[in-house]
């Protein structure tokens, strides 16, 4: 099935300070960034805005307590994809029913929580933020709520007629949770009978099924009235006994219904006879029980909306109702409950399709009224996995759980936190999930190392070579910026960037140079084979060799090891000059440390650098083992550095 698509609807701003200017904007993945340009809407150019706004189209995100859903949701999310395909259809059937109740207690625990902070605060101010956020989200997590409803009760575990009634009570009680708010307020009265909503109390427990909560409170009204106590215990015996259908027991829809009728028609002849005609809360009561509409609709106030006119009815008019037959109950329960002049609302375009079980127009409506994609993209792989929506694919090339799952995860990228969630998602979404995974990856702003890291841990379970090089190189290029040549070189070498690792290890070498000694040791120390990514990186890592050699007073293998990093032209032409005159020490050794060929490779190389062919830096101050030389008198110490080389070098020609 193919969904052709439609123009998106126009929408105009309004906004007066925009005086007609003509604006710009760029689309982000959860946002949109608003700017004013520099041209008149007559031509030609203004001023332009030196502001660029940032309109976000999620701000569900942001909220502290709806993380808690998106996270939790995630988990069940992951578990649901691990149900293997390859098991019989009546086997995995629980397994989607315990998904649904998961999803739906994670629902009713944030709303709960919503509810609790928006209530108990003290600070005006945040008072008023927490009610307006809960107002600003109460129409995303209205259909959340309704998790059970849309899953557990139409598409998924198609519930047997009887049944059907206690699954809609459940979810008006989880929908109309206010009831117990205004019970504990008359309760805790000093007198609760005498409390102005104590009616309104007993009458919306009973609209809700709720007999033994209305027993309850009812008693507190029978103990002033000792008069009018026997009527007061006739309706506690019809709420007694009213029959509640149970799928657990033994008891067959037959049996129940039999049993239904016969408790209607004792509630009828209480009404016949007028048993409770002296106090009219006690008649209405009676004639709620019996299904009268009149006097349901009397109390639209406490019933609020139709689909609670619309359970109620069904309670006491039709328990035994089929799924089939919800969908005629559900259209004139809503013409019988709202105002011909009313405009029904997107929310009850959507229940009407889920009464009439059309999967897609409630993931379309859905789509349109929601702000965020949480509901529609659980609810479509849930769906998909019950083999509910295989042959709605789109035309663009991916089917629409995948679509709505891409579009989902998307969102979660801008957030700080929760794009680590979104990884799972582009993971189970076969066709384009990588692709996506790719391009979002890289916008990850790397704020510290320890996030690099997990992000590169991230590409590094998923093969993703491109994008570790790319971070690598990022956070290479900003430890260089900072100043830190240990880090730097550590993400470069991570990244195989040899010409970034060769441009560290130049700086290394000026900062020794400059300072006389080695910042970050233990990285320079532990190189191994990554010195081999460039040769200024080996030559870094064999010249702090040789130092720790002479440190050892291993001489001889330092010599050698100095004299390698020359003739094997690895070092550097501009910094032989430097290793010139840290082989001094070694020629004023009482031993002889250097060969005679050493010492005449060492007079070739100091010809070489004093004929023109390589000029050192003269800016460059000069270091012996660490030891800075005086630039003021490097001619002299040249000299003399040629002097004593000769003369090493007879003595060993001498003993040779």
């Amino acid at each position: 099935m193919e969904e052709v698509d439609v123009e998106p609807t126009t929408t105009v701003s309004t906004a007066r300070a925009l005086n007609k200017k003509h604006l710009g904007f760029v689309w982000g993945p959860g946002d949109i960034l608003v700017y004013e340009t520099i041209y008149k809407a007559s031509g030609g150019s203004a001023g332009g805005c030196p502001f660029v706004h940032e309109v976000r189209k999620d701000e569900d995100i942001y909220s502290p307590i709806l993380r808690k859903l998106f996270n939790e949701s995630h988990h069940i999310f992951v578990g649901l994809q691990r149900i293997r395909d390859d098991l019989p259809s009546k086997n995995k059937k629980p397994q989607f029913v315990s998904i649904s109740k998961n999803y739906r207690s994670v629902i009713r625990a944030c709303m709960e929580e919503l509810q609790q902070v928006a209530v108990s605060t003290q600070d005006a101010a945040l008072a008023t933020q927490y009610g307006n956020q809960v107002e600003y989200i109460h129409l995303s997590l209205w259909c959340e709520q309704n998790f059970n409803i849309f899953c557990t009760l139409f598409f998924v575990c198609d519930p047997p007629a009887g049944s059907l009634v206690l699954h809609l009570l459940d979810w008006v009680r989880l929908h109309k949770a206010d009831v117990d708010e205004k019970a504990r307020e008359v309760l805790a009265s000093e007198s609760p009978a005498e409390h102005q909503a104590y009616w309104d109390v007993v009458i919306s427990y009973v609209l809700q099924g709720r007999m033994d909560e209305a027993r309850q409170v009812l008693v507190k009204r029978a103990t002033l009235q000792p008069a009018a106590r026997a009527m007061f215990k006739l309706l506690d015996n019809l709420l007694m006994k009213m029959p509640i259908f149970n799928p657990g027991e033994t008891q067959t829809l037959t049996e129940f219904d039999v049993k239904w009728r016969h408790w209607r028609e004792e509630v009828d002849r209480c009404l016949q006879d007028q048993s409770f005609a002296s106090n009219p809360h006690l008649e209405d009561i009676c004639k709620i029980l019996v299904g009268d509409e009149d006097v349901l609709l009397e109390h639209k106030e406490l019933l609020s909306t139709w689909y609670h006119f619309l359970v109620t009815r069904l309670l006491f008019s039709h328990p035994t109702v089929k799924p089939t037959e919800l969908h005629y109950y559900a259209q004139s329960s809503m013409h019988m409950f709202l105002d011909t002049r009313c405009v029904p609302e997107p929310l009850d375009s959507i229940l009407l399709a889920a009464f009439e079980f059309d999967i897609h127009q409630v993931i379309k409506d859905c789509s349109i009224a929601l702000n965020n994609w949480w509901f529609v993209g659980h609810l479509t792989d849930l769906l998909d996995h019950c083999k509910l929506l295989q042959s709605h694919n789109l035309h663009f090339g991916s089917n629409l759980r995948e679509f709505l799952l891409l579009e989902y995860a998307s969102g979660l990228f801008t957030h700080h936190s929760l794009w680590q969630l979104a990884v799972d998602y582009f993971d189970h979404c076969p066709e384009f999930g990588r692709v996506y995974l790719e391009l979002q990856i890289e916008r990850v702003p790397l704020d510290t190392e320890r996030k690099a890291l997990k992000v590169i841990r991230i590409c590094e379970q998923r093969q993703m070579t491109e994008q570790v090089r790319s971070i690598c190189k990022i956070m290479a290029k900003k430890a260089l910026r900072n100043n830190r040549l240990g880090s730097a070189l550590s993400w470069s070498i991570r990244a195989k960037d040899a010409a970034f690792a060769t441009l560290i290890s130049e700086r290394f070498l000026q900062d020794y140079c400059a300072k006389g000694t080695f910042s970050d040791l233990d990285l320079i120390d532990n190189l191994g084979p990554a010195m081999l990514l460039s040769d200024r990186l080996t030559f870094l890592g064999k010249y702090r060799e040789f130092h720790r050699l002479y440190g050892e007073k291993r001489f001889s293998d330092a010599a050698k090891l100095l004299l390698s990093l020359m003739t094997a032209k690895i070092a550097p032409r501009s910094f032989w000059m430097t290793l010139l005159t840290d082989a001094l020490p070694l020629l004023e050794q009482k031993e002889v440390i250097f060969s005679a060929d050493q010492t005449h490779e060492l007079m070739f190389c100091l010809e070489e650098l004093t004929s023109g062919k390589s000029v050192p830096n003269p800016d460059r101050p000069m270091q012996v083992l660490g030891y800075p030389l005086s630039n003021v008198c490097f001619p002299f110490n040249l000299l003399i550095h040629c002097f004593i080389i000769c003369s090493n070098l007879y003595s060993c020609l001498a003993r040779g």
